[in-house]
This record gives C-alpha cells, sequence and structure tokens, in this order.
C-alpha cells in the first residue's frame, strides 16, 4: 500500500520542521526552560534522499537537510518536514488555545 506525500520535495527547496505543538503540561519554571531550548523552529535546504529499510523490508524516503545553524545535513523523516511558505498556515493549525 502507497500513501500520497503532502508535499514533493527537490533538492535545494528551503524548508523547516513542521510546527509542533505548544502545549506544555507542567507548573516548574526550572521543567519549562529546560523544554524550552528544544522547542525552537528550524530552517535549512534539501540537499539530497536517502532511503530506508525498515524491519518488514518496506523503504521509507528520508530527506537530507543542511540545517542553517548545523555545518553537517541530517536526514529527516518527510512527515515531519514541510515547505517555508507553508509554515505559518500549519502552525495555526497546531497553536493549543490558551498559549
Amino acid at each position: 500500500m502507497t500513501t500520497k506525500h503532502q508535499f514533493s520535495y527537490a533538492i535545494g527547496d528551503r524548508v523547516a520542521e513542521r510546527p509542533k505543538t505548544h502545549g506544555l503540561m507542567t507548573v516548574r519554571t526550572e521543567v519549562k526552560a529546560r523544554i524550552a531550548q528544544y522547542r525552537s523552529q528550524r530552517y535549512g535546504t534539501v540537499v539530497g534522499f536517502k532511503t530506508k529499510v525498515n524491519a518488514r523490508g518496506v523503504q521509507t524516503r528520508f530527506l537530507l537537510i543542511q540545517w542553517d545553524h548545523l555545518k553537517t545535513p541530517t536526514d529527516h523523516a518527510q512527515m515531519r518536514i514541510c515547505p517555508v511558505n507553508f509554515l505559518d498556515q500549519l502552525t495555526k493549525e497546531v497553536i493549543v488555545p490558551g498559549e
């Protein structure tokens, strides 16, 4: 069974991590500060593609992304990435009321 990807990517495309929900279920200030350091938005450029095979033999396509703040590219599942021009729209869909 195949699934249709929401976005198609090419080498050189500007991308961002999909927005994360912002609901932090903690009241301790030190815990909030520790979580906040990992919640910054990342931007980068697609530099390649990689296929990984899981234990059942299913091939999954990953994107090699050169993040603006890193020196080497990293691979990421396509479902966790979105084009930069769709970021605002997707952010509005995941915002938790009252945050």
